[in-house]
């Protein structure tokens, strides 16, 4: 397969996993497994987040200068983040999440956390965003989001469920969790640079551009799509794909 295919690939599977309940890592896994793509390597992966990260800060600019003058909400989105830095700092550094890294895994988390979206998803309309995020709502989800260092999870999925359980409507929820990915993107790629760094072997190559125009390309189109979506309809079909997803998996891994 041609390196700019395998690129524009991995960045389809980024730009549009990463942001949509269904967890961006199990993707990530499971194609690589499968097509063993050889340009699939530590600084591809660091340019598909950046990637993800430029359309988020992107799409909600006009939100996030606002924030930065009314610093109430961008204070709370780091007190959320502060729960999954630590951890996955550890886990990264001990090697630890590479434990987590089988089919086996992905399929259960895919099928267990599909089911408990589904129930979160029930929860009553209850609070608005602009009054009800408060620190210990932002700490919640932040706890919620630590479950999502484990590949089939999905950090959106996870941090959307959160919002639901806390009875934030699907657009804040979702809203809430995209903002939350912004330092958690931001700290995954910089723990990526250092360890590339670390090794000598900073090298940005035409392979590692593309793969942030493509990421960014196709996370851009994912965010608002998803948006429009969720104001109109449930979450039933992210919720139908990832029980099939997790069958076919386990499938794969007991038969």
């Amino acid at each position: 397969m041609l390196p700019s295919v395998e690129i524009l690939i991995l960045s389809v599977i980024q730009g549009i996993s990463e942001f949509l309940p269904v967890s961006s890592a199990a993707h990530l896994v499971l194609v690589g497994k499968y097509y063993e793509f050889i340009n699939q390597n530590l600084l591809i992966d660091i340019c598909l987040h950046l990637g993800s990260l430029i359309a988020i800060i992107f799409y909600f600019r006009n939100d996030f200068f606002s924030f930065i003058k009314n610093k109430n909400f961008l204070i709370k989105i780091l007190i959320g983040t502060i729960p999954i830095i630590p951890i996955g700092f550890i886990l990264y550094q001990t090697g630890l999440i590479q434990q987590f890294r089988n089919l086996e895994i992905i399929g259960w988390m895919s099928l267990i956390f599909g089911i408990i979206l589904y129930l979160s998803d029930k929860s009553k309309i209850t609070r608005k965003i602009d009054t009800k995020f408060t620190n210990k709502s932002a700490i919640f989800i932040g706890l919620f989001q630590i479950l999502a260092l484990i590949p089939g999870v999905s950090r959106s999925g996870i941090t959307i469920t959160a919002g639901r359980f806390l009875g934030f409507n699907r657009f804040e929820s979702a809203k809430i969790s995209f903002f939350l990915s912004i330092p958690t993107l931001a700290a995954a790629s910089l723990l990526g640079i250092y360890n590339i760094y670390k090794e000598g072997s900073v090298e940005l190559n035409f392979l590692a551009i593309i793969a942030v125009i493509f990421s960014f390309i196709f996370s851009y189109i994912t965010i608002a799509l998803f948006l429009k979506f969720i104001q109109e309809f449930s979450l039933n079909i992210f919720i139908i794909y990832r029980i099939v997803l997790s069958i076919f998996i386990l499938g794969i891994v007991y038969l």
